[in-house]
């Protein structure tokens, strides 16, 4: 078997095109479609569907994908291990998380993870606009919100929790409201961001709700929001990492805490592929390490290497 065909097809699909997948190899494009033409033949079974807009794999090719790429990732893993003693771990981590996250938690690590790591550079983006790991690049993206992109491995790290919130100031003019329903009396402030979510999905009692009432005031910034609703604007949704000060100063005060909101999680992603370079796991087991020693059994999901 040419281990290097089996190689370049499964960065093929991993990068969703010929181009793509030359490009991150270092090869050409005729070299990666050669490659993978001479694995087909070979098996005598189309393994990708090529159309002008995107390839897709068939389904040998998709059950084929799924085998070498448990298969590759231990071959990388072996081989990982073997050289561990033998080199310092070094690259580059692009990474993008949450402002707020970034500047109340992520800061500390990272600096710790580099002292511990002083061969690896980390290029860090805080940031609430939406990124597309895979076509920018990024190797890490943390976010408070569920992911759907199934180009990436994503683990829960742990819950975000989040409550609505109003100054007294509000709740002395406007009342406070009692049941989910007496929402549409009041306003809000929203909340859109593409790491953060930042929707009003509460149990009333009977069932889970949507509300939406409405806004004057729209950001993509939770710190912002928090500052909002202290100045008496409108009831805001808050997770309580950034709005506990604000709540033991008297500034804001919890509203509906009968009625619980459905919650967020932090989530970290990364480019799913056969491979897990060195750098990523280093980072991530460093990660996992800070969480549960603060966390403890709070964090959710240990990826299985972790432990391995």
């Amino acid at each position: 078997m040419d281990l290097n065909r089996v190689q370049l097809f499964a960065a093929v699909v991993e990068q969703g095109s010929f181009t793509a997948a030359a490009t991150h190899l270092g090869v050409t494009k005729a070299t990666v479609s050669r490659k993978v033409a001479e694995l087909e033949q070979e098996a005598g079974v189309q393994l990708l569907f090529r159309t002008t807009r995107a390839l897709k794999l068939t389904e040998a090719g998709s059950n084929y994908y799924q085998r070498i790429s448990r298969i590759l990732s231990e071959l990388q893993q072996a081989e990982a291990q073997l050289s561990a003693s033998q080199q310092q771990i070094r690259g580059r981590l692009s990474i993008v998380c949450p402002i707020e996250l970034g500047q109340l938690y992520l800061g500390r690590v990272l600096t710790q993870f580099l002292l511990e790591y002083p061969q690896i550079t980390i290029e860090t983006e805080l940031t609430n606009r939406r990124v597309d790991v895979i076509e920018e690049g990024i190797d890490m993206l943390f976010q408070i919100a569920e992911v759907k992109d199934p180009r990436l491995t994503s683990h829960a790290l742990i819950r975000a929790e989040k409550i609505l919130l109003a100054s007294p100031d509000y709740l002395a003019r406007f009342g406070t409201p009692n049941v989910p329903a007496d929402l549409a009396q009041h306003k809000a402030i929203r909340l859109t961001s593409a790491h953060i979510d930042g929707s009003w999905r509460i149990f009333d009692g009977e069932q889970w709700q949507s509300f939406d009432p409405p806004a004057q005031l729209t950001v993509n910034n939770v710190t912002l929001a928090r500052e909002a609703a202290i100045e008496g604007l409108g009831i805001a949704t808050v997770p309580t990492l950034i709005a506990r000060d604000a709540i033991d100063a008297g500034l804001l005060v919890p509203v509906l805490e009968d009625f619980p909101m459905q919650q967020s999680r932090i989530t970290l992603s990364y480019p799913q592929g056969a491979y897990l370079p060195r750098r990523y796991r280093v980072f991530i087991e460093f990660l996992f390490r800070h969480l549960m020693e603060r966390f403890g059994d709070e964090v959710l999901e240990v990826p299985d290497f972790i432990n391995s």
